[in-house]
């Protein structure tokens, strides 16, 4: 990266797995060009601090603070319910809104409660719900998936054991599948676990399985309660073996609210980034 920067505090958080760096950006360093080419710099693994995503917290004239958020692959994106958990958390801890916070996402306006390591976060509005239509995916002719935005677009496929899917490289068939272009699309695959669902998840932007999804928790717990697998409220194994509980209310005429999604947000460490963390 050409622009000199100065050394810059960040914290290193993990929402059940999915890990993010988040850097307080109240006092701007950046554009929004030079955050992209930043994010993508800084979540490489091995070479830099490594992550999933970043997120930079701004000043906000309609609620506490907004972020941008980052993909690793430095895409721009709406929202991520692992994210928006240790984001919370993070403006907590470091004094930028009380434990009861509202924050502005490209999804819309999150709230958020935060109570030790755990956070819930009000999720956005549900929409765009397909379900039970058949995709062509390769050799392997047409399977059936079910589709539902939830603050992000995901497919989620019904398997009978989700531990020996090729989650890579069947996510990465439908991510790219000509049926959700240009934006692409997030893959849940998803299965029966006694008292709730395993989920495991290919995102969009990370282009690879994560070890959590929170938006495809949400995403494949609510097509699992229309499809009268589960009901509400939800515990969701992820592929981290951790446990993302999520609640929701179904009203006539088959609209789906007041989404809430808990979980654990920890912090991994704080840090200062160097500018060799910045070199290509």
């Amino acid at each position: 990266m050409k622009k000199k920067l100065p050394v810059i505090p960040f914290v290193k958080m993990s929402g059940a797995g999915n890990d993010f760096i988040i850097i307080d950006h109240r006092n701007s360093l950046l554009s929004m060009d030079e955050a992209s080419h930043f994010a993508r710099l800084v979540c490489r693994r091995r070479f830099s601090v490594g992550a999933d995503g970043l997120f930079l917290i701004e000043e906000s004239e309609v609620a506490d603070f907004k972020w941008h958020f980052f993909n690793a692959d430095g895409s721009l994106a709406e929202m991520c319910g692992n994210g928006a958990r240790c984001v919370a958390r993070f403006a907590y801890m470091q004094g930028i809104a009380s434990a009861n916070m509202r924050f502005e996402t490209l999804a819309g306006i999150i709230e958020a409660q935060v109570a030790d390591v755990n956070v819930t976060i009000r999720m956005p509005q549900p929409h765009s719900l397909r379900l039970s239509t058949q995709l062509a995916v390769g050799d392997d002719g047409a399977i059936e998936i079910h589709s539902l935005d939830t603050g992000v677009p995901h497919v989620v496929c019904f398997v009978e054991e989700v531990d020996k899917v090729d989650v890579k490289a069947m996510g990465n068939a439908i991510r790219y599948h000509e049926d959700f272009q240009p934006a692409g699309t997030n893959v849940n695959f998803v299965s029966l676990a006694g008292d709730g669902l395993k989920v495991r998840t290919y995102e969009r932007g990370v282009e690879d399985e994560t070890l959590a999804c929170g938006t495809g928790a949400t995403a494949s717990a609510i097509v699992a309660s229309l499809l009268d697998r589960t009901a509400s409220p939800v515990e969701v194994i992820t592929a981290g073996n951790n446990r993302l509980h999520i609640s929701f209310e179904m009203q006539g005429g088959g609209a789906i609210e007041n989404v809430l999604l808990k979980g654990p947000a920890h912090v991994i460490y704080k840090g200062e980034l160097s500018p060799e963390a910045l070199e290509e």
